[in-house]
């Protein structure tokens, strides 16, 4: 019987995957285990369905399958969260809007955020865990991606989430928000990354918008300003190359205090803005 240190070895040294790392939260996700328990346990013994389970499992990842669709699981934030095909992978550098968002976002008041394009329910989970007295409405064209969304609120218990149907700001009626966050689709249409690595198996509506890139960024800053009290926030993560046409677009739809964020990498990651304070005069 193969033990749980002779599975990850030999899952490791096939180069085909990212080593040890995936191969352990593989063999964990097939025997309900933390990585942690696979250390303490290594000698242990593997029944054989396990391991044809576990082999199976790593020989999808090495056709290319996100690990995270393979568990069915992706961590962000403090959260485990539900992921299918059906919805974006949460990526680290997506956490970097939600502290941007938290920093806006009172501890002891009552406020209305929204989250356009929620897909797993990430950032609008994320911001409700954190934030009880937040009431948060969270939208997504895809009703599959809704389902994945609800799925993930009731099995963490966060009552404080609302979910809408519809593109962008349409599904948010004629509501009005403190804050509103996106993490949009931003990928050209023809960018050739869409056909390597864990993009080939996301959804493509999640993650390429337009010819260049922008198009549902442009219709969230042209249409969220309705949606959005007065000295309220907007924003929006985006690619790294795109925050100067981006803080463009906001300054054409007269937001104030307009500004990009970089993340961990130095990197500009997300451009946030206000509505005025007081309503523009006519001329």
């Amino acid at each position: 019987m193969a033990t749980i240190r002779d599975l990850v070895a030999a899952a490791a040294s096939s180069g085909e995957i990212d080593a040890r790392h995936e191969a352990e939260l593989l063999l964990g996700h097939v025997l309900g285990r933390p990585r942690a328990w696979l250390y303490a346990h290594a000698q242990d013994g593997v029944d054989v369905d396990a391991q044809r389970r576990f082999e199976s499992l790593v020989e999808a990842r090495r056709g290319g399958r996100p690990v995270a669709y393979l568990t069915g699981t992706r961590g962000f934030w403090t959260l485990d969260l539900l992921v299918t095909p059906d919805v974006l992978i949460p990526r680290a550098e997506t956490e970097r809007l939600v502290e941007l968002a938290l920093e806006r976002i009172p501890v002891d008041k009552d406020c209305a955020v929204a989250d356009l394009g929620t897909g797993s329910g990430a950032i609008a989970l994320a911001i409700a865990s954190e934030r009880p007295r937040a009431r948060i409405v969270a939208t997504d064209a895809s009703p599959a991606a809704l389902a994945v969304a609800r799925a993930n609120a009731e099995r963490l218990g966060l009552a404080n989430v609302s979910f809408a149907g519809g593109d962008w700001c349409a599904a948010l009626g004629a509501q009005r928000f403190d804050v509103i966050v996106s993490n949009p689709p931003y990928i050209a249409a023809a960018d050739p990354h869409l056909g390597q690595g864990d993009l080939r198996f996301e959804p493509v509506s999640a993650l390429a918008s337009g010819n260049d890139g922008l198009d549902a960024i442009r219709s969230i800053a042209a249409q969220a300003r309705a949606h959005l009290e007065a000295g309220g926030w907007l924003l929006v993560e985006h690619g790294f190359e795109q925050g100067e046409v981006v803080r463009a677009l906001f300054s054409t739809n007269a937001y104030t205090e307009i500004a990009t964020a970089r993340d961990l990498e130095q990197r500009e990651r997300v451009t946030l803005a206000r509505t005025p304070l007081r309503p523009l005069r006519m001329s």
